[in-house]
């Protein structure tokens, strides 16, 4: 908790307005994220979790500014992402980068490879030809796409989906960013590959310094590729830790419950194994239920769950929102 955060969220709200009933004259407020507050350190790899729907992707986009909040704030490096004039915030993005989910829906199909590459270049960097050119290879090799020759005048659909991905990436690290939100990175692609690109990204980390923010819903995934991990649900954080302590030891009952869903390579491990089955489903973030959001269909839930909402509280070495830790 003490290491310089690189990006700091603040109370950060996003409410996205809905219009229901006849002629659309009831007006509600679907809220995808409500009042996060997170710290991602220097050199990190935070994993932000959670069930479809829960609001991270939403959280990153705020983050990019790729959305504006309805309130809150976000520093990246001491600076106020939202306070940012269009010329300032021109400058700011080649420092924080996106590896989206869908690799092929994220590269330009009319485009060549040493098209995608070279605009990040020639928007933000003042390179010749030639400058660019050496530096789009270099990229290719970099990503494990060699020799990049063979790969620099061919269009995306000529490409794989583990090799789309990794000229996502490269496109990502083309102008050597501090910091990459990296969106479901592998759910796109076959098992066989998702181990070579999450290898492909701890390196990078190593090698560039690279500071992510790994948003997945695969709980094997966290625990090969990240340091610290915070959990969401209906666009609240629930449990905020270190991913060898939460993994131990969950302190939330919803973190329990996804933990014991994660698949064991043991079968023997796998058949003694106790799952958690959570009952009902998630609520709408359109009406929250009072209280801890996770009441409704928490094991453990206490009468104080339905009237009091938790937040998060430093227990033990992690933060947790539960009326029952303490």
């Amino acid at each position: 908790m003490s290491k310089e955060h690189l990006v700091t969220v603040k109370n950060l709200k996003k409410y996205f307005p809905v219009e229901k009933g006849l002629f659309r004259r009831r007006r509600q407020s679907l809220k995808a994220v409500d009042d996060v507050s997170l710290g991602i350190g220097k050199g990190d790899n935070l994993a932000l979790v959670g069930e479809s729907g829960c609001g991270k992707t939403t959280t990153a986009r705020l983050i990019l500014r790729l959305l504006d909040p309805t309130s809150g704030s976000v520093y990246f490096a001491g600076r106020s992402v939202f306070n940012l004039s269009e010329e300032e915030l021109r400058s700011l993005r080649p420092q924080m980068q996106l590896v989206s989910q869908d690799p092929y829906a994220s590269l330009n199909p009319r485009k060549t490879i040493r098209q995608i590459l070279s605009k990040p270049f020639r928007l933000h960097a003042d390179m010749s030809s030639n400058e660019i050119e050496d530096r789009i290879l270099r990229l290719l090799e970099t990503v494990g796409l060699s020799p990049p020759e063979l790969f620099v005048d061919r269009h995306p659909h000529e490409f794989s989906g583990g090799q789309r991905q990794r000229i996502c990436i490269a496109r990502a690290i083309a102008l050597d960013p501090p910091f990459v939100v990296a969106d479901e990175p592998v759910s796109a692609l076959d098992v066989s590959v998702r181990a070579q690109i999450l290898n492909l990204l701890k390196d990078l980390q190593a090698r560039l310094g690279i500071t992510y923010l790994f948003i997945t819903h695969d709980l094997a995934v966290v625990r090969s590729v990240s340091n610290r991990i915070a959990v969401m649900y209906l666009g609240k954080l629930v449990e905020v830790g270190v991913v060898s302590g939460l993994f131990k030891a969950p302190l939330h009952p919803y973190t329990e419950a996804l933990l014991s869903a994660t698949p064991i390579p043991d079968p023997e491990r796998s058949r003694s194994k106790q799952r958690i089955i959570l009952r009902g489903d998630v609520p709408s973030p359109i009406d929250p239920p009072p209280g801890c959001r996770f009441h409704t269909r928490c094991p453990l839930a206490v009468d104080e769950c339905k009237v009091s909402e938790p937040v998060l509280h430093e227990v033990e070495d992690r933060l947790v929102a539960c009326h029952l830790r303490s």
